[in-house]
């Protein structure tokens, strides 16, 4: 399975899961490990969903599996739909290559869920306290932290991989998610300038 793949649309004889907290590649092997231990016939996990075969007969045990692991089960469905929302953006902006980030953001969202992008920013809005923007720019903000930090690029070349139309762009949203240019950000070296784990970020 590959961890940070798009979510496919379920079988028609699917359980889908919607997990929080699924934000890496690692996240989603753990998530797999957890439910093959349980016994559980999966067709797919990816960022923030596993599909299993069939029904799921005991949910609460799955319930206590991922929380032992630092994950939740959704079972609310606006809380599923944002939680869907959220592990789109971090595959978008952490795992997809740059051509593609220069995308409208609230399109993607739109036509990979099939709602109204309106609908959508309501909903993110009213459970996490923050505008799916912010959100969005948030997760931005951290993608060019790790770039800057790890990969000693240019402010420009972040820029670029993150589809800004340029360099200033980015240093505007990074100084006010952060109160540093990205400049300053990359002079305190690797380590030391206080990435934020990504299930965080909302």
């Amino acid at each position: 399975m590959n961890p940070t793949a798009p979510l496919a649309p379920p079988a028609p004889d699917s359980t889908r899961l919607i997990i929080r907290n699924m934000v890496c590649a690692r996240c989603v092997e753990a998530v797999e490990r957890t439910l093959t231990q349980l016994g559980l016939p999966l067709r797919q996990v990816v960022l923030g969903a596993a599909d299993v075969a069939g029904p799921v007969p005991d949910r609460p045990a799955v319930q206590a599996a991922l929380q032992a692991g630092g994950f939740e089960l959704v079972d609310d469905p606006t809380r599923q739909l944002v939680e869907q929302i959220k592990a789109i953006v971090v595959e978008l902006i952490h795992y997809t290559p740059a051509a593609e980030l220069r995308q409208n953001f609230s399109v993607y969202l739109s036509q990979r869920l099939g709602r109204d992008y309106h609908q959508l920013s309501q909903a993110f809005s009213a459970l996490e306290g923050l505008t799916l923007e912010k959100y969005i720019i948030r997760q931005k903000v951290e993608r060019a932290k790790e770039l800057l930090s790890y990969q000693q690029a240019t402010v420009a070349e972040v820029a670029r991989q993150l589809g800004y139309s340029s360099a200033a762009y980015l240093t505007n949203q990074f100084r006010q998610v952060t109160g540093l240019s990205p400049t300053e950000f990359q002079q305190l070296g690797p380590g030391q300038a206080g990435r934020l784990p990504l299930d965080n970020l909302g």
